[in-house]
């Protein structure tokens, strides 16, 4: 085999820092040697429709997968007049402009056309170029084609932004072996994730169960066992000491109040800091959110300051739409005050612990009994009378308690498992770089160079690869040129 002459060094790039450990066998260029990147078509809006062919656009383009839920059609007559622009599957796509690099493969098995700044992989060679060892090299690249962007809005790249990039091509049969061995360790790794999704639902199922034997009585069967000696009612839905009662009898006057309507509180009124503003942003389901800070200023509190909001307070999301949103407000750094819609419940402590209340207002009853009542088309609401006139489960303070230690630690048995998950989720996308670093630095496979050393044979090393592709590509060009050339005649021939 033969290697590349002194008139081919131009067109390999080859660094002091980098050529020293290019894996024997293996040569550096640019990705422009290899492939060209093709931008889409500025098709015209006024011509999207509802079916047809589908555009693949921007937002279409999700990291390794195509998102068609915002997918828009065109005109199947396009196919004819842009043939250039037709996607076709195994087609390997990359964002051009706000998701820049983002990779992905067209895997439909129909065809598509090409949206403009979705730009398309297209090798010059492919026989020489697994198409998959081009697309698991180009999920390397997104940082470095990130910091390639310009504009001041929406950050853009050039065709020849990508093209600029460095590559290390491999020989053929190594290629396929790098190929091989990614898609197995890749194929493990999605494995790890998808058994890290079913953790995170059998965490959720998990709460949902020990929220709804807390707020049943079902969790503390066993200890009104050992500390209480009544009856159960013959017929009772309920357990001994238990009953239904509205919220507004565990409220004293006063106990429950809206935040601020309509202009007394507008956008204008916030500022970087003084005093905290507690928004709907900021309620979860039992979970009260510290990012999203509001504030407004000492001024503008003194003229709110009936809506004042401190620790311990209950606040709780009029909004119900999937479920109810309330936390225990925690301590916060500043005064605060809350947003309307959101409520804040102060309850006699002499009858309902608040942390106990919240879980009762949480609880999937409590939600049924608010959703009937909702008000609202887009966002569906309660007011403080429906809530006022809720009815939730009340125990003895003793045993509500009790509850609310057993949810707390089971919650935080819950979290300390989600925390695991957390990191090993991390450590698997982590574990993908790896994985596809070690591949392009020849290290994941034996080398082409090593094996043939071992069984005493001959082989194709990348440099000869390059030569071909090189050559192949002149003569398309030359083709390309001809063919125009000789279509312009034809067209410019009188008749």
């Amino acid at each position: 085999m033969t290697t590349l002459d002194q008139n081919n060094l131009g067109w390999i790039m080859e660094t002091n820092d980098s050529a020293s450990d290019v894996p024997e066998g293996w040569v550096e260029c640019h990705l422009g040697s290899i492939i060209h990147v093709q931008n889409g078509y500025a098709f015209p809006s006024k011509d999207y429709r509802d079916e047809g062919v589908p555009l693949i656009r921007q937002t279409n383009l999700a990291g390794d997968k195509l998102i068609l839920d915002k997918c828009v059609f065109i005109d199947p007559s396009y196919l004819k007049t842009k043939r250039d622009f037709i996607l076709r599957k195994g087609d390997i796509l990359i964002g051009m402009s706000g998701s820049l690099g983002k990779i992905c493969t067209y895997d439909l098995d129909y065809p598509a056309l090409q949206n403009q700044r979705t730009g398309k992989i297209v090798p010059y060679f492919e026989d020489a170029l697994i198409k998959d060892y081009l697309y698991y090299f180009l999920q390397t690249t997104e940082s470095d084609l990130q910091a390639k962007g310009k504009g001041l809005g929406v950050s853009n790249i050039s065709a020849g932004d990508i093209e600029s990039l460095s590559f290390r091509l491999a020989p053929l049969a190594e290629q396929k072996r790098i190929v091989k061995k990614v898609r197995e360790l890749l194929g493990r790794v999605k494995a790890v994730r998808e058994s890290l999704a079913k953790v995170a639902m059998i965490l959720k199922r998990f709460r949902q169960a020990v929220l709804a034997a807390a707020c049943s009585g079902r969790l503390t069967a066993a200890w009104r066992e050992k500390n209480q000696t009544e009856d159960v009612p013959e017929g009772s839905e309920l357990p001994p000491g238990w009953h239904w009662m509205p919220i507004k009898e565990l409220l004293p006057p006063g106990g429950i109040f809206d935040g601020p309507f309509g202009s007394n509180l507008k956008t204008v009124d916030y500022t970087y800091n003084g005093v905290r503003v507690v928004r709907l942003e900021n309620v979860g389901f039992l979970q009260f959110f510290h990012q999203k800070e509001t504030y407004i200023s000492q001024e503008k509190y003194k003229l709110l300051s009936k809506h004042t909001v401190g620790a311990g307070d209950i606040i709780f999301a009029s909004f119900i739409d999937e479920e109810v949103r309330a936390c225990v407000l925690p301590k916060l750094k500043t005064k605060a005050i809350a947003k309307a819609d959101c409520f804040c419940l102060r309850p006699r402590q002499e009858v309902v612990n608040r942390h106990y209340l919240v879980l009762q207002l949480v609880s999937r009853e409590s939600y049924e009994g608010l959703s009937g009542s909702v008000h609202g088309a887009t966002r569906p609401r309660i007011n403080t009378t429906q809530l006022r006139n809720l009815e939730v489960r009340v125990c003895p303070l003793a045993e509500q308690q009790e509850i609310v230690h057993r949810v707390e630690s089971m919650f935080k048995l819950a979290d300390a498992v989600k925390k695991r998950v957390a990191a090993a989720k991390v450590r698997s996308d982590k574990l993908t770089q790896a994985i596809l670093a070690k591949a392009f630095r020849g290290e994941l496979v034996p080398t082409e160079a090593e094996l043939a050393r071992r069984e005493h044979r001959s082989y194709e090393p990348a440099s000869d690869l390059l030569a071909r592709i090189k050559s192949d590509k002149e003569i398309n060009e030359i083709s390309v040129k001809l063919h125009h050339k000789l279509d312009h005649k034809k067209r410019s021939k009188p008749r």
